[in-house]
């Protein structure tokens, strides 16, 4: 399709996100006792907010946090807290999978707030909420907004004829932009667009995989599936094929079957899947696929290039906002 049909619609949309976000600087949010840092982006998915919650998550340690998610896809809508052998049809993927990698509570609820609060009832000590994919969710108040930039976010249009869900003029609410450390001379592009007292981080992005794959399958739901088959290769991994289904697809066994037929035929040495695909994969799933051949978890990992000066900048915000 082309992108003339569309601008009508983004037209509409983009109305539709100023409107509301007049609103939402009218109105005051609800407010948790403790403090809360959102970590979001500006685009549909990809942009790598998932690692960089576990990163900050493992860097506050000493803070007590805990993670608060909307858990997209996951069957129920009441808050609660995520359960590290439960299910991703329970709880979502990235919220199982920030419970198995970060070592924190991490609580999933279609109001945040609602979250937050069962966070704060429970016997475990929360410090500070991590609240995941929150630059959008207006209705929980935030002591620091952390926004992740992909470099396509300079250049793509509103939904649905781009990627962005709001204008780059939205980064002014940010208090902190992150940048991957090979887009660095961007900051002056984006310096445009937020506020003098913004801080500017840079995070390293890093691919393992526990053993060497000659000849894999690749299967991924993820929304950028090309970065990822690029950092595989550039790790070393052979691929055979590549497959991709749609960013949260929900794996089922038919689906399995199918990857596992075609891993035979190909002769492959491996299964390879991203750590958020891994998580929705049941253990008669990861057995079907073990008939074929080994099932390796490539793990994407997250460090900030100055994590002692992004600790400083969280633990001063701690002291304004108070207890």
């Amino acid at each position: 399709m082309s992108s003339l049909p569309l601008a009508p619609l983004e037209w509409m949309y983009g109305s539709v996100v100023r409107y509301r976000n007049a609103r939402f600087d009218r109105t005051p949010a609800q407010r948790l006792r403790k403090p809360v840092f959102s970590v979001g982006n500006l685009s549909v998915g990809g942009s790598g907010k998932t690692p960089l919650v576990i990163c900050l998550a493992r860097l506050l340690a000493l803070e007590h946090p805990d993670v608060l998610s909307r858990g997209y896809g996951r069957s129920g809508s009441q808050a609660e807290r995520v359960d590290e052998q439960g299910s991703a049809k329970q709880f979502g993927d990235e919220p199982l999978l920030v419970a198995r990698s970060a070592g924190v509570p991490v609580y999933v609820g279609a109001s945040r707030y609602q979250a937050g609060l069962l966070a704060e009832s429970g016997a475990t000590v929360t410090g500070v909420h991590l609240l995941d994919d929150g630059f959008q969710h207006r209705q929980l108040a935030r002591d620091l907004d952390i926004v992740v930039i992909h470099r396509s976010d300079l250049t793509q249009r509103l939904l649905p004829g781009g990627r962005l869900r709001e204008p780059l003029s939205s980064l002014r609410r940010a208090g902190v932009i992150v940048l991957r450390q090979e887009d660095a001379e961007l900051e002056s592009s984006i310096g445009a667009y937020v506020r003098s007292d913004c801080r500017f981080w840079r995070m390293q992005r890093s691919l393992a995989l526990g053993r060497a794959v000659h000849r894999a399958l690749i299967f991924s739901a993820i929304a950028r599936p090309n970065e990822f088959f690029r950092g595989l290769e550039a790790a070393g991994v052979g691929i055979a094929r590549a497959v991709r289904f749609r960013d949260h697809h929900r794996y089922s066994m038919e689906d399995i079957d199918r990857l596992a037929a075609l891993g035979q035929r190909l002769g492959c040495d491996g299964f390879v899947v991203t750590a958020k695909d891994e998580v929705k994969l049941d253990s008669a799933m990861r057995s079907r696929l073990n008939e074929v051949a080994p099932l390796h978890t490539a793990e994407l990992t997250v460090t900030l290039e100055d994590p002692a000066a992004a600790l400083d900048h969280m633990r001063k915000s701690l002291i304004v906002t108070g207890p």
